[in-house]
Parts: structure tokens; C-alpha cells; sequence
């Protein structure tokens, strides 16, 4: 031992002061970043000079410079980060809905639909008054008008959801080639030991955590270490490295392997999200994508595609609901009207074209919502009287005009029947009308010859006259499309209140005002059959919009009250303290300071034995 010896032990402690005062300086920088994770010099005496009578020490050494962070905190903290970023897009986006159904306060819809029965009341006092007519028309323009407004604008933010997602999805595989380019620093620094890439993993996490508020993101990084000699709460990751999105690898160690989004061949432009192997087959993960921002996205524009129906929308999703529910209101109005109205006598009648339904197929098997059972046609004679009826039944085989049957629409209504119990074959409804489905689905009641008779529908409960539309005074079938009749548009003078054709007759009126009281078949796209009235599966519908844009709000405040907490937990552990840097920069200079007497006292010894010597 010597005082060269006594001079390196100094010097060991000088530098290991000067180390740690950079470390706390590099941690004070910090103390404001967000994702920065607090470090400490971790030091370790010498190996000691054996001598007798016993060790001498040489030092001190540092052994490796770590940080204070805790992986079972991190991972509870990414885990409501992703919850609070979820439940956050689904408030903003459910509230933005409500806005467009302010029916609390006397508008919108509700109020709309209000006006349109008072029309129809106030026609049923005159059936013939042209003024009633113009403000009844006016008003189920204006009902129609609003519902496809109302329609297209929960379209638009579909449509705007969609897009958005593109684009975090974009920024999800942005972020995870960055972090597999950050993997291979890491295994760079780390391989010549005892290296920590302590900021390159702050940054690994950082950019974890942004994934984690994008979607739920799982996590592996082998065996999880503690490291209670350092400090009670440290506890960090193993060296190998992998992130899973919807049981897909995502990242593995320094490999990336992006998610393809894509709408190709889908008639909506709407995305699905695919995971993709290294021979281009891809795996649909849409269904498996959760949590965070996108997915709050796909909660709310939904997951399901089928390209081949619904003209390649989603058939679940928040928003898809609201749509489909007020399509199937739109299309009950629709139907439940024309129904009614078909009961108003004319000259003759015409459905728009259903190209999709088949002359032979049974008309259970269409997707019009018609039931089985009977209506009848009603034929009235130029006073009004009526001068014969016909029941029409309709079974589980009843199609338009299947050749092959008996029991066919046309054919029925074409029968030679006695439709007047009169013993008379020739003044029959089939001697007057003739019933025909042509190739392009329209089907239509047209007098054989001029004559002054006039034919109308009565249903019995099938729904067939609203169904088919054979005298519509809505067109379309849902809210996308429905429109009060263009002819009426243009001259509301042609349309009718009346059921016979006589003056002072107002039973076509005055049952689209009792329509409103009754109780109806609402067919949902889901199968179900709802029975309300049209006021109230409306405000059913309205209210569970409010509803759940209300149990977003609460969610949201739950979630943000659990964030707050982890977050707190997790600054406690691996945020700085500046006020506890400070004190050890006060420890580390005097440290410094002490060290450096040491080697002053040693270089006077030094100088003292030279002059001896001399």
C-alpha cells in the first residue's frame, strides 16, 4: 500500500461524485417531462488491498447507473391510460350524436312529426280543402327532409370515424417501427455491460404508451426482475422484447410487423384491419382490436363487415344502431302510411320497382316485412258504392306471380270470382282490373277499359299495400330515402283524404290521424319485431342515444378518477422530486469536495516525503 494507492482512492471517489452530480443534473432537466424516468448511480466499494493486520480499501467503483421504474405500476398505468382514452373519444363522440336529436327542446323530429298528424287532422275536417292539402304537404316535407338530414349527418360522422382510424392505425405502425429501431440501440448499448440505454427505454416507453391510448396492446418482455438493492420498488424488464395486437405479433425484438388496413372491394370505403404474414396471407383482426381510441372507433362505427350486404356497412357499432333504428322508423312511417293511403280509392295503381324480389319467390322470404294473412280489394262505382270485394290471402308459399301456383297475388286478384254476390260473373273486379308483376318488380291494378270505377286495398294485418307500395303518398324505405310523393309535391291538390270517392268522405284522413295512437310492427335489422307507436319507438330511440351518451360521461369520470390515481402512483415511483435531486447535489458536491481534500492531503504528504528525501 501506498500514497499512489491513497491518491486512486480519492480520485475513485472524485469521479464517482462527479458522475452522480450528472446524473442529478440530467434528472432535474427532466423533472417536467411526462415519460422521463428517474435515475441513480448505483456504487459499490472497491476491491480492498488484503493485508495484515487487515483489508485496506482502494475505493469506491460504480457499478451501474439504473432507473427507478417499475414495470407492474407501468403496465396498470398503460392500462388506464388505454380505459381513459376509450372512454374519452366515446363521451365527445355521443355527445356530438345527442346534437342531433334536440327533440327535449320542441325540435327536431319529434316536433315534425307532431305537425304532420295535426295536418292530417285538419285536413279530416274538409278532405277536399286545398289549403290543408299545401300544409299537409309542406309538413311531411319537412318530416322527411329532417330525417334524411338527421340520417346523413349520423352518416357523415360514420363516415368521419372511419377515416380517422386510417389514420391512427397509420400512426400505430409509425410507432411500432420506431420502437423496433429503438430495440436494436437498446441491444446495442446494453451489449457491452454493465450499460443501462436507460433514455432509449424511456423513450420504449413513451411510445408504448401512446400506443396503449390508441388500442389495447399487449406487452411481453420475458422475465420481469426486482432489484430491492437499488430500491424497494424497482422492478424492470428482461432483454427480450415482443408486442402482440389482437393475439398478432406486432413487434418482436427488432422485427415490425405492420397492420394493413384496407377497403378494397368494399362498395362503403369502410376499412378493416388485417394482420399480415410473411406470404401475404392476412388475418381480419378488426373483431379483436379493443380498447383505447380506435377502439372506442370501431365501438362506435362497428367491427362486423360483410361486403356483400348492407352495402358494405358495418352491422354492429353504436352509430350503425342509431342508423338502423331510424331507418326502421323511416320504413314503419313509410309502409304504416302507405298502407293507409292505399285505401283510397283510384283509377288505377302502380308500386315502384322491387327488382330484388323474384315473380316466384314466397313473399315471406322478401325482405318487405309482409305477413301472412289477408286484404282485400275493394272496387267503389261512380257514386261511391261499393260495387265488389275480394280477399287476397297470403301464406307461407304466396309469391307475386309464380306460374306454378294457385295462390299466387296476381293470379287471386285476376280469379273469376262473384265479388258481389250477385250471381253475376261479369261485373266482377276481374272483369274491370287486371293485376300484373312485370319483369322489373312493379306491380300494378289497371282498368281493362274505360270505365268509371275506381279499386283500393283494405289490409288485414299483412302489410302488403304499405309493403309493395301499389299508392304510396311516401316514397322510398328508409330514412336515407324517404320523400313525400313527387306528384304531390308538384300538385297537392292530388291527394287524397278520402276512402270512396264521394264528396264529404275523410276516412282516409281520419285514419292516418288514428295511426298515430296505434301500436305497430317496427321490423329491426336485427330480426326483432318491436310493437309501439310511432311517437314512441321514436322517443325510445332518442332516449337511448341520451342514455348512453350520459353512461359515457359517467364512464368517462371513472376512468379519469383511476388514471389520476395510477398516475400518481407511477410519478411517485419514477417521477423526479426536485427538491430530493437537490439535496443530493448537495450531498454529491460536498462529497466532491471531500474527495478532493483527499487528494490535496495526499499530495502534500507526497511533496513532504520528496523533500525528505531531498
Amino acid at each position: 500500500m501506498s500514497l499512489f494507492s491513497t491518491l486512486g482512492t480519492g480520485y475513485s471517489g472524485l469521479s464517482a461524485a462527479e458522475v452522480a452530480t450528472a446524473t442529478t443534473g440530467h434528472n432535474i432537466a427532466n423533472a417536467n417531462n411526462d415519460y422521463y424516468t428517474r435515475q441513480r448511480v448505483v456504487t459499490t466499494a472497491s476491491a480492498p488491498f488484503h493485508s495484515t493486520p487487515g483489508d485496506i480499501g482502494t475505493g469506491v467503483q460504480i457499478s451501474e447507473i439504473t432507473r427507478i421504474h417499475d414495470e407492474f405500476v407501468y403496465s396498470r398505468y398503460k392500462d388506464s391510460s388505454n380505459t381513459l382514452s376509450h372512454d374519452d373519444y366515446m363521451q365527445q363522440s355521443l355527445e356530438e350524436v345527442a346534437k342531433d336529436f334536440p327533440d327535449l327542446q320542441n325540435l327536431g323530429i319529434s316536433n315534425d312529426l307532431k305537425n304532420y298528424f295535426d295536418s292530417w287532422n285538419n285536413l279530416a275536417s274538409n278532405a277536399n280543402e286545398g289549403s290543408q292539402k299545401i300544409a299537409l304537404v309542406q309538413n311531411a316535407s319537412t318530416l322527411s327532409e329532417d330525417i334524411n338530414s338527421t340520417r346523413k349527418t349520423l352518416r357523415d360522422q360514420q363516415d368521419s370515424i372511419n377515416d380517422q382510424l386510417k389514420s391512427n392505425i397509420d400512426e400505430v405502425n409509425s410507432l411500432g417501427e420506431r420502437i423496433a429501431d429503438i430495440n436494436k440501440e437498446i441491444n446495442k448499448v446494453e451489449s457491452t455491460k454493465p450499460n443501462q440505454a436507460n433514455d432509449l427505454k424511456d423513450q420504449r416507453d413513451s411510445l408504448e404508451l401512446t400506443l396503449s391510448k390508441i388500442l389495447d396492446v399487449s406487452a411481453s418482455k420475458s422475465d420481469i426482475s426486482s432489484q430491492n438493492t437499488i430500491d424497494a420498488n424497482a422492478t424492470d424488464e428482461g432483454k427480450d422484447y415482443h408486442l402482440n395486437i389482437g393475439g398478432s405479433s406486432f413487434v418482436d425484438g427488432t422485427s415490425f410487423h405492420p397492420l394493413v388496413i384496407d377497403n378494397t372491394g368494399n362498395k362503403s370505403s369502410y376499412y378493416s384491419i388485417y394482420s399480415e404474414f410473411q406470404d401475404g396471407t392476412r388475418y381480419d383482426i378488426t373483431d379483436k382490436i379493443q380498447g383505447g381510441k380506435a377502439g372506442a372507433m370501431l365501438d362506435l362505427r362497428g367491427r362486423t363487415i360483410d361486403k356483400t350486404s348492407n352495402s358494405g356497412f358495418p352491422v354492429d357499432g353504436a352509430i350503425q344502431g342509431y342508423i338502423d333504428d331510424l331507418d326502421t322508423f323511416a320504413n314503419s312511417l313509410i309502409s304504416q302510411t302507405n298502407n293507409t293511403y292505399a285505401k283510397s280509392a283510384s283509377a288505377s295503381m302502380e308500386s315502384p320497382a322491387h327488382k330484388d324480389l323474384p315473380s316466384d319467390r314466397a313473399l315471406s322470404n322478401s325482405d318487405l316485412n309482409i305477413k301472412n294473412g289477408s286484404f282485400d280489394l275493394v272496387m267503389y262505382d261512380s257514386d261511391g258504392v261499393e260495387a265488389g270485394r275480394k280477399q287476397i290471402t297470403i301464406n307461407q308459399s304466396t309469391s307475386m306471380s309464380d306460374n306454378t301456383t294457385t295462390d299466387s297475388i296476381v293470379k287471386q286478384i285476376n280469379s273469376n270470382s262473384d265479388d258481389n254476390s250477385d250471381n253475376n260473373s261479369t261485373n266482377d273486379i276481374d272483369d274491370y282490373f287486371k293485376a300484373k308483376y312485370d319483369s322489373n318488380g312493379v306491380f300494378s291494378i289497371t282498368p281493362k277499359s274505360s270505365q268509371n270505377y275506381t279499386i283500393s286495398f283494405e289490409d288485414n294485418g299483412t302489410n302488403f299495400p304499405g309493403a309493395i307500395g301499389i299508392n304510396r303518398f311516401f316514397t322510398g324505405d328508409s330514412a336515407k330515402n324517404i320523400s313525400v310523393k313527387s306528384d304531390f309535391l308538384k300538385d297537392p291538390s292530388l291527394m287524397r283524404g278520402y276512402k270512396a270517392p264521394v264528396e264529404g268522405n275523410n276516412d282516409v284522413a281520419n285514419n292516418m290521424v288514428q295511426l298515430q295512437y296505434d301500436d305497430i310492427d317496427f321490423f329491426k335489422k336485427n330480426g326483432t319485431i318491436n310493437q309501439d307507436t310511432l311517437n314512441g319507438f321514436y322517443n325510445s330511440m332518442t332516449t337511448k342515444i341520451a342514455t348512453d351518451g350520459e353512461d359515457a360521461g359517467r364512464q368517462k369520470e371513472t376512468s379519469q378518477a383511476l388514471f389520476n390515481t395510477v398516475q400518481a402512483e407511477f410519478q411517485s415511483i419514477s417521477g423526479v422530486s426536485t427538491d430530493e435531486e437537490l439535496t443530493n447535489l448537495i450531498k454529491f458536491q460536498t462529497a466532491y469536495s471531500a474527495n478532493a481534500k483527499v487528494i490535496t492531503t495526499v499530495d502534500q504528504m507526497l511533496n513532504t516525503l520528496l523533500g525528505i528525501k531531498q
